[in-house]
């Protein structure tokens, strides 16, 4: 068995080469103008549509891959930036549900745009193309049976005008043989001749009927098919288009609708940004306008207020300003005190030079303040009070500070009447 199919494959390669062989002798001929070429106008002008029908149809289906290749692209892009928002978006702030609920919902309607895309126009590409491979293949084989078809009557027609040379070429023999043989042996050569003439003349007659039926079933069936696969390229082209066009109306619809809605929030969320703002300052400027509070007291004993006690001698070179019979002397420790170059401060109508030497500095009172104990002073807003050393530092409480009412030196030059107050309800000169 091995055998037998190494000889049929091997007279099948050779028929294919003879073939091959005969073709290309044909087609010399008919380069030289030896031999006759069939032209087919009408077909070549649909070979020629069809060859522009693929190569059109190949590039709307490569346009289409890099336009599904870009929407896959900006679905990711897009996946990304919504993936963003949601995890930067802090959970206390105005809308966090409807963000991570609009990324949910972005992402899910890109991923239905993209398939429908490849459901409605990519296949449907894909299946109209799938059908040109094999039409070419025909045309291909058309074009190749036609040269046999054009091969076969050229040699059938040869073999036509040679017969006429042969029986003159048998005529002449004869003649002789007449001569040197019987009448029944001229018989015998004669009807050879003949005999071999026409085996030659029928069997080229009947490849040509072969490859004749052969090209006409081909090219009957092209001619068929061409024009009607021509005239289809309309109707893909019309769904495609409709089909993305639909396609992305839809979705950028859809998607407006998203891109509304987390616009509303963004701005509802500015809205409470500046209004949180707004309360903060409002609040800020409340407690700017309110009287602060007084610090804590920790101290414990007499107010300073009560009857004054004998002072030592310390005390008496401190604050020799007490005597109001000393007043003489005020005015040389003033001046020395406080420079010329100095600017003036608010007195209320009260002098520097008219201050006892241990004054320290005057504050003004900013906010009332109303005294809690007896040996705290009551103060009105725009009083003036003259700040004073404690006698014993460890007495003074933070936040407290010792003084006298301007007022109160000014008409009674003493220094009796003073106490503590919050150091934070007033404003240094």
């Amino acid at each position: 068995m091995a055998e037998v199919g190494k000889g049929v494959n091997a007279g099948k390669l050779a028929s294919n080469v003879q073939k091959r062989i005969t073709r290309a002798q044909e087609k010399v001929l008919q380069k030289l103008g030896k031999a006759d070429e069939t032209k087919d106008t009408a077909f070549e002008e649909e070979v020629a549509k069809f060859n522009k029908q693929l190569a059109d149809g190949t590039k709307l289906q490569k346009d289409l891959k890099a336009y599904m290749a870009a929407v896959k692209t900006m679905h990711e892009c897009s996946k990304r930036l919504q993936d963003c928002l949601a995890e930067m978006y802090d959970p206390e702030w105005f809308g966090k549900e409807e963000v991570d609920s609009i990324a949910e919902d972005t992402d899910l309607l890109w991923q239905d745009f993209q398939q429908k895309l490849v459901d409605s126009a990519l296949l449907s590409m894909d299946t109209y193309l799938a059908q040109f491979p094999d039409i070419r293949a025909r045309i291909a084989k058309r074009e190749r049976k036609l040269v046999d078809f054009d091969s076969a009557r050229h040699h059938f027609a040869s073999i036509q005008k040679s017969k006429k040379k042969d029986e003159a070429k048998i005529a002449k023999p004869l003649a002789l043989v007449e001569k040197a043989a019987p009448g029944w042996a001229q018989g015998i050569i004669t009807a050879h001749q003949i005999a071999q003439t026409n085996l030659s003349r029928s069997q080229a007659e009947e490849e040509l009927g072969r490859a004749q039926k052969v090209f006409e079933e081909i090219n009957y069936d092209l001619q068929e098919e061409l024009p009607t696969l021509w005239d289809s390229r309309v109707g893909i082209y019309v769904n495609t288009f409709q089909s993305v066009a639909g396609l992305e109306e839809k979705f950028h619809i859809d998607m407006g609708k998203l891109n509304h809605n987390l616009s509303d929030i963004m701005t509802k969320l500015e809205e409470q940004r500046l209004a949180n703002e707004e309360a903060a300052n409002h609040n800020l400027s409340e407690s700017a306008s309110d009287p602060p509070k007084s610090p804590a007291k920790s101290r414990e004993g007499p107010p300073v207020s009560q009857p004054p006690r004998p002072a030592s001698s310390q005390e008496v070179n401190q604050d020799n300003t007490i005597n109001p019979l000393e007043d003489a002397v005020v005015p040389d420790i003033n001046s020395s005190t406080h420079p010329q170059n100095e600017a003036p401060t608010v007195t209320n109508g009260s002098s520097d030079a008219e201050l006892p030497p241990s004054v320290l500095y005057k504050v003004k009172v900013m906010h009332d303040y109303g005294a809690t104990d007896s040996d705290e002073l009551d103060l009105k807003a725009g009083d003036i009070v003259l700040v004073l050393p404690f006698a014993n530092p460890d007495e003074q409480d933070e936040g407290w500070v010792m003084g006298v009412k301007e007022s109160h030196w000014l008409q009674n030059k003493n220094l009796l009447a003073k106490g503590v107050f919050p150091e934070n309800f007033t404003q240094k000169l």
